[in-house]
């Protein structure tokens, strides 16, 4: 089969001709058809320090992990409630499927997990891919195979939204209008919060989110941002999600909060930061880092579609095909207006 490799970082990824996957006794084959672009790979991809808390990646991997597809082969212990033809998603991680975590839908804390993008589990940047019979979720027949994809970063932004317990009367600050940020726009919609304010350097953007449910956007520049909030909704936030992850962007969301809110910490930063414990302290902020998902998230976001109680439609800026991912992958790595970009597999 055809798959995107990593070989180092800083180097693009290489189309190759690798062999097939076999699946396990309890793991389905499923061919994909759609495969998401996220940052967490671009970092990963880039990352060359142990001790930042993050795995480095080996020579060889595959990346990818918000992916659909259809099923091709079962293995010999899987249930007989998943059929060769069935359309399918499934959480990037394949735990042990009996212990306490996994019997729960949270695999990722499994002590035997396998993790998407390792040698051991290549992930789908590729024709085919391996993915564990207590992981995966049934597509509705509502749901296409780009939107089935969409599942996982949306999962992501729900479990954040979960995660800062809000309520209808918030003001609530998203910074950075990337994929996730976007997903936490629309779950906030989705809940009815009072103000919905963006905030992102890149002007088209933060625009992207006025589609999907924030009433306001600033554009930081040189200036007082804290005028800029007050000028758009009148108060400073009583909730704020960090999805940039870059440097000092979390103690701008300490600075930027009401006293006694709450700061959600989702973007992935890859590098040492530093903040200022007293501002936090003096303010009562409640910190609170949000991470992934659980297997009913994933269920609920599929039904949610199917019953188009969402529309994630718009999230999706540009689709691809598998030969065009090096280069679309490392335009990713600087500046863009890109939001979420797919690759599909309909031809190569």
């Amino acid at each position: 089969m055809k798959a995107a490799v990593f070989h180092s970082a800083g180097m693009p990824l290489s189309i190759e001709e690798v062999p097939d996957p076999i699946p396990r006794l309890t793991e389905i084959l499923l061919q994909v058809k759609a495969c998401g672009i996220c940052g967490t790979d671009l970092h990963m991809s880039e990352n060359v320090n142990p001790d930042g808390g993050w795995r480095l990646l080996k020579p060889g991997c595959i990346l990818g992990h918000e992916f659909s597809g259809e099923i091709v082969e079962v293995g010999k212990d899987v249930s007989k409630d998943w059929q060769i033809g069935d359309r399918v998603t499934a959480l990037p991680w394949i735990g042990c499927g009996d212990c306490y975590v996994c019997k729960i839908g949270r695999p990722y804390r499994c002590d035997l997990a396998m993790m998407r993008g390792s040698l051991e589990l290549p992930g789908a940047y590729s024709e085919f891919c391996r993915i564990g019979s207590s992981e995966v979720i049934r597509l509705p027949d509502e749901v296409s195979h780009s939107l089935g994809a969409l599942i996982e970063p949306l999962a992501v932004g729900f479990s954040a939204v979960r995660r800062a317990e809000i309520s209808g009367d918030e003001t609530i600050l998203i910074i950075g209008s990337g994929p996730v940020g976007l997903s936490i726009t629309m779950w906030c919609q989705f809940y009815g919060v009072k103000h919905i304010l963006i905030s992102d350097l890149v002007e088209s953007r933060a625009r992207a989110a006025l589609n999907l449910g924030a009433d306001s956007m600033i554009i930081p520049k040189q200036g007082n941002e804290i005028e800029e909030i007050y000028d758009c909704v009148g108060e400073l936030p009583s909730v704020i999600f960090d999805c940039v992850g870059a440097l000092g962007s979390m103690q701008m969301a300490i600075d930027y909060i009401l006293p006694g809110g709450k700061v959600i910490v989702v973007g992935l930063c890859m590098e040492k930061d530093y903040y200022f414990p007293a501002k936090a302290l003096l303010k009562e902020v409640d910190i609170r880092f949000s991470y992934v998902y659980c297997h009913d998230d994933f269920k609920l976001v599929a039904d949610l579609l199917k019953r188009n109680q969402i529309n994630p439609r718009s999230l999706v800026s540009q689709t691809i095909n598998l030969l065009e991912l090096p280069k679309v992958f490392e335009d990713l790595k600087v500046s863009s207006e890109q939001l979420k970009v797919m690759l599909n597999f309909g031809s190569l």
